[in-house]
């Protein structure tokens, strides 16, 4: 068992110290001159299956903070894919850049990329990228997933996403407050993108109170016209007082700077890597008493329903069914981590490898 490091830690490490200590399998580097493509693939862990997950395409900062962020998500996956019962492993991809250089060439380029991988990476979309572009991937790889309705697909997986989110966060307020009922409570949205948006209409029907906060003041202010919502700014909702905090924009939202300054008791959203070192960040949670419901395993619909059409098994009912189960699970895993008294986030991380290391003692890695 290695040593647990921390976030600082790990990114100082070289690219081969960084697989190690999060136990990847590989990480490719894909440049293409012509198009202006910059990817990273990386593969965390096939035990279970293929690995699986979106690609997101990002202007970073710089090259290491591209390849933190591939091995951050894609190590997620596998635990995001492990605890929704899915026979798929980890996986991730980033395209680094600006979103304007998307082009058909782009996109098929970095499907010839995916299926040098010869099916042990599966993509679908992420930030910044739509079914629409999964078309143009598919056109040089059948390792794709989350394609449109109309091209064989099950379209957008955010809905999906969000219903996942909201059982979660539902499991984590019976935890908190003895009742799963959301009537009444104070709930701040951070991100009102696709799932966002969709979270927030189970939210509104069930009689929530919503702030809201989003970069896209125009999105922002369409979503309160129709839901009654408040518009807070920015930073501003992290000093607000409510009863619920669901981010559901970009990770790293829970840090230092803003966990001693949430008033919530509960913290359930769809973002990935919230926590911005999950070691550090995770002890503090539970110091502060706050139930938080890890990600990775309440943000697990969207990988649910493209998991489905990848295997051609897709049917709606079927697939929010799973979803649902989502509940259960969070409620297993807050219990397992009350008993423990260790952060929610290592009894799901804990659960994930359970299951891996089962299965792995009876097949070998895809």
């Amino acid at each position: 068992m290695l040593a647990i490091k921390t976030t600082e830690t790990i990114q100082n490490e070289s690219i081969f110290g960084q697989l190690t200590t999060l136990e990847h399998e590989q990480l490719l580097v894909c440049q293409d001159k012509d198009t202006g493509l910059k990817a990273l693939i990386g593969v965390h862990n096939t035990v279970l299956g293929p690995a699986l997950g979106g690609t997101r395409l990002w202007s970073y900062a710089s090259e290491e903070a591209a390849i933190r962020d591939v091995l951050r998500l894609s190590r997620g996956m596998t635990f995001k894919n492990a605890l929704a019962g899915l026979n798929f492993g980890g996986g991730k991809a980033v395209l680094i850049g600006d979103p304007k250089l998307k082009t058909e060439a782009y996109l098929r380029r970095f499907g010839r990329f995916i299926e040098s991988l010869g099916g042990r990476y599966v993509t679908a979309e992420d930030v910044n990228m739509k079914t629409a572009d999964m078309e143009y991937i598919a056109l040089e790889t059948r390792h794709v997933t989350g394609l449109p309705k109309n091209k064989g697909g099950a379209g957008d997986p955010s809905p999906v996403t969000a219903f996942g989110v909201y059982m979660g966060m539902k499991a984590a307020a019976k935890k908190a407050y003895g009742s799963d009922s959301l009537a009444g409570k104070k709930i701040g949205v951070q991100g009102v993108g696709q799932v966002g948006k969709y979270l927030i209409n189970y939210l509104v029907k069930e009689g929530a109170s919503l702030y809201i906060t989003d970069i896209d003041h125009e999105k922002l202010q369409e979503i309160a016209a129709g839901t009654g919502a408040t518009v807070l700014g920015n930073e501003e909702i992290y000093d607000h007082q409510m009863d619920i905090y669901s981010p559901c924009a970009l990770g790293g939202t829970l840090n230092d700077h803003t966990i001693e300054r949430l008033t919530c008791q509960v913290i359930a959203g769809g973002a990935n890597n919230q926590l911005e070192d999950e070691n550090k960040h995770g002890k503090m949670l539970l110091e502060r008493g706050i139930t938080y419901a890890p990600d990775f395993l309440i943000n697990a619909g969207g990988v649910i329903n493209v998991g489905a059409e990848y295997y051609g098994e897709y049917e709606e009912k079927t697939v929010f069914a799973q979803t649902e189960k989502i509940y259960d699970t969070c409620l297993s895993i807050l219990t397992a981590a009350e008993h423990q008294q260790i952060p929610a986030q290592e009894a799901a991380i804990q659960a994930a490898k359970a299951r891996i290391e089962a299965i792995g003692r009876i097949k070998l890695a895809y």
